[in-house]
């Protein structure tokens, strides 16, 4: 793949793509997020990525590139939790999390337009959070605005003291990215960001 385009508009999933020291070109996949009715949190996250990915390759010649695109829905007791958008929505789904388990579904697909090869991956992460009074959660919002970040923080930052516990096969998962599986598949398709194997 001599190009690679991120099938998002997220600043967070870009720079995580930079530590693997990959330059991407980002585009809007201008996909809607709106889940089914009924639809359960995983199945929605592997819809979107695949939506993202498939707008924005169906909008690229063949040959150019290969795209990316992931998504993440959190569930709390089979609730979905999204990006909350605004301060009073952000406090309500925190306070709602409060002592609870909240499970975060992190898809991710990979689609090389030269090949047509595709591939599909999910980091699942659970959450345990604190008790915290609402005052102190409402402190947090006001500090960090994680406005459009699903669930309503940020654990890379200041939202780490919300946690009791995080339990996940891969750190980055929870931050929208699951960097561990997709650098394998970079990897398998041409794009390692090792480079190539020196000659012996």
């Amino acid at each position: 793949m001599p190009k690679l385009i991120l099938a998002s508009t997220s600043i967070y999933r870009r720079q995580f793509l930079a530590r693997l020291g990959l330059a991407v070109d980002a585009r809007d996949p201008q996909v809607d997020e709106t889940a089914a009715p009924g639809e359960q949190a995983a199945k929605l996250a592997v819809r979107l990525a695949n939506a993202k990915v498939d707008s924005v390759a169906g909008r690229i010649p063949p040959t150019e590139a290969g795209v990316i695109g992931a998504d993440q829905v959190a569930e709390r007791e089979g609730r979905l939790l999204r990006k909350p958008g605004n301060r009073d929505t952000a406090l309500r789904q925190l306070v709602a999390c409060q002592g609870k388990v909240v499970s975060f579904h992190t898809a991710c697909a990979v689609v090389d337009r030269q090949s047509g090869r595709r591939w599909q991956g999910m980091d699942h992460t659970r959450v345990s959070f604190r008790t915290l009074d609402e005052r102190r959660l409402a402190r947090y919002i006001e500090l960090e605005q994680p406005y459009d970040c699903a669930g309503g923080f940020k654990s890379e930052g200041l939202g780490i003291v919300l946690f009791d516990s995080i339990e996940s096969t891969d750190p980055t998962g929870l931050l929208g990215l699951p960097l561990i599986w997709l650098s394998g598949v970079l990897r398998e398709a041409g794009c390692d960001p090792l480079g190539p194997e020196a000659a012996a």
